[in-house]
């Protein structure tokens, strides 16, 4: 977008003050201050302090809901949003209407952010509206990560049943500090929680005591699977220099160290593309792909006998997928990473730069790579479907007054 026209925007909606805030923001993110909060302060609700209206009265059973979705405005091939859009079409199919509220702290271009969602999620037919023009009109709204929920509790003042889709313990994002307990609160404001697999229900509990909805992971294998003329030669990292929990400093280093044991295995990067530069000051020689689309990466994947797939929080969706294409996905070894990859196909490694290393090398080393790579991927999650039932029917259930649990 246009960086003038998105200033002439800010001014004409939110004055002189704003655009200023915002080339601060420009300025801390240039020198390196990650430590502003990524919402905007009007939007910081508190929960010793919410007393959000419901309905007096609920819908009948069986008639159709309209259901809002507050989400960050979506990023091409972002897998939050992906699996997010997965149950906006769940909803759709199950006969509801959907709005998805966009909460952009950077005002930008509504159309533009549309036509992204439109080009990259084409199955979602949900209206599109600014969260910034107040959320209502609706039986139910469901913030979607910690700053939506502040904007939910903020800008969704009018009656409705209020939940949240939580797919990863967002406090752990962010250090210490301001954002940290602002994300925290979050889960204090009264919205029914619904936690994506056993490793964000077991947070919750242990660092909030509250006792969530869980629905399950699944796996896109339809589109993530072995082809037929896999040739598996290679390993894959996920690479993410600015997300500090996918480990890409630690993945980099790993990759360094495996690639002085095994100089002959090619190395494929993809997610953020790195620049000519970044590429030649890597120790060790490496294909970025950039961004991929889920055909494009599950080719990749089938010329890989091994990724590296941590993450430091929730488990990674990439895991899955990668095990799914045939690819042994390393990852760190957590308690809680293991209550939502079950199975023997991971390797899980110390996060170290020889764990990781190590196991990368066992993985290529494998004189039956092929065949391992025919079973693991048979072992992967087939499908949404289990999420997508559960999610509709709690989001029916808390709008109709029947409080019953996805389990």
């Amino acid at each position: 977008m246009n960086p003038l026209a998105a200033a002439l925007r800010v001014l004409r909606r939110q004055g002189p003050g704003a655009v200023a805030r915002r080339v601060l923001r420009r300025a801390t993110r240039a020198l390196g201050d990650d430590a502003e909060l990524p919402i905007d302060d009007a939007d910081v609700a508190d929960s010793a302090e919410l007393h959000l209206p419901v309905p007096d009265i609920r819908p009948a059973p069986g008639e159709p809901l309209t259901i809002g979705w507050v989400t960050t405005p979506p990023g091409p091939g972002s897998g939050g949003h992906t699996t997010l859009f997965r149950m906006v079409e769940a909803a759709e199919a199950a006969g509801h209407r959907c709005v998805l509220f966009l909460a952009d702290r950077h005002d930008g271009d509504l159309a533009a952010r549309e036509q992204t969602l439109r080009a990259w999620w084409p199955r979602v037919r949900a209206e599109v509206r600014s969260a910034a023009d107040g959320i209502s009109g609706i039986d139910a709204a469901v913030a979607s990560s910690w700053e939506t929920a502040h904007v939910l509790a903020a800008r969704g003042t009018a009656p409705m049943r209020r939940l949240y889709f939580v797919q990863d313990f967002e406090p752990w994002f962010h250090p210490r500090g301001a954002a940290y307990a602002l994300a925290e609160d979050t889960y204090r404001f009264g919205f029914r929680i619904i936690a994506l697999g056993e490793a964000v229900a077991q947070a919750l509990r242990d660092e909030i005591g509250i006792d969530p909805d869980v629905t399950s992971f699944g796996c896109d294998t339809e589109t993530y699977r072995p082809l037929p003329d896999a040739r598996r030669d290679g390993v894959v990292a996920y690479v993410r220099p600015g997300v500090a929990r996918r480990g890409w400093d630690l993945a980099r280093l790993a990759l360094a160290r495996f690639h002085a044991e095994r100089p002959e295995t090619p190395i494929h990067l993809y997610g953020d593309a790195l620049s000519r530069t970044a590429l030649r000051e890597l120790p060790f020689p490496a294909v970025s792909h950039g961004r991929l689309s889920p055909v494009e990466l599950n080719a990749l994947y089938n010329r890989c006998a091994a990724g590296v797939a941590m993450s430091f929080t929730n488990i990674s969706l990439v895991a899955e997928e990668m095990i799914a294409a045939g690819v042994v996905p390393v990852v760190g070894d957590t308690r809680l990473a293991r209550l939502d990859l079950p199975g023997a196909a991971a390797a899980w490694a110390r996060p170290t730069p020889a764990g990781i290393a190590d196991a990368l090398a066992a993985a290529v080393d494998r004189p039956d790579r092929d065949a391992h790579a025919a079973a693991i991927a048979v072992t992967a999650r087939g499908g949404w479907t289990q999420a997508q039932g559960d999610i509709v029917r709690l989001i029916e259930d808390e709008v109709r007054g029947i409080r019953v649990g996805a389990r």
